[in-house]
C-alpha cells in the first residue's frame, strides 16, 4: 500500500509539471486537477496504515510525558481505542458513500472517472488502519508485561 502511495505521489508530481509545462504551449492536460486530486485522496488513504505503525505522526507529548508511567499507559490505550472507533465510522461512511456512487454511477466532471473505487479504496484503507491501531494496543501492553 506505501508504494502504490509512492506511485500516486509521482504521478501527481509529473502529471502537474507536465500540465504546468504544456500550459506555456496552450496544450493543457484535460483533467489534470480532477486526476491530482482522486490520487492525493488515494496517496492520502494509502500511506495511512504505514505511516501510523512506523510512527511517522507528530508526537505531542509535552504534557503526557510528564505524568506517571500508569497514566501514559491509560491516554496510550485512550487514544488508540478513540482512533479504532473514529476509523470504524470512517470506513463503513466511505464504504456507504462508494455504494451511492456506485448506483448513481458517479464520476468526475470532465473525464467521468468513476469516484467509487477511490472511496472504496480508502475506506479499505481506514479498515487496516483500525487493525493498526488494535495491534498498537496489544503491542503496547505485550511491551508492558516484558518490563
Amino acid at each position: 500500500m506505501y508504494s502504490l502511495a509512492g506511485v500516486a505521489l509521482t504521478l501527481m508530481v509529473f502529471l502537474t509539471g507536465a500540465d504546468v509545462l504544456l500550459r506555456y504551449f496552450r496544450k493543457p492536460i484535460l483533467g489534470t486537477y480532477e486526476i491530482v486530486a482522486l490520487l492525493g485522496a488515494l496517496m492520502v488513504g494509502l500511506s495511512l496504515p504505514q505511516a501510523s505503525r512506523v510512527n511517522a505522526h507528530v508526537l505531542m507529548d509535552f504534557v503526557t510525558g510528564r505524568l506517571p508511567a500508569s497514566l501514559q499507559k491509560f491516554f496510550y490505550v485512550l487514544t488508540r481505542v478513540l482512533g479504532i472507533i473514529l476509523f470504524i465510522i470512517i470506513a463503513w461512511n466511505l464504504w456507504l458513500l462508494g455504494d451511492d456512487y456506485r448506483r448513481a454511477s458517479e464520476g468526475t466532471l470532465t473525464l467521468a472517472i468513476p469516484l467509487c473505487p477511490v472511496a472504496y479504496t480508502i475506506s479499505i484503507c481506514c479498515a487496516i488502519e483500525v487493525i493498526v491501531l488494535f495491534l498498537e494496543i496489544l503491542q503496547g501492553n505485550k511491551q508492558e508485561a516484558e518490563k
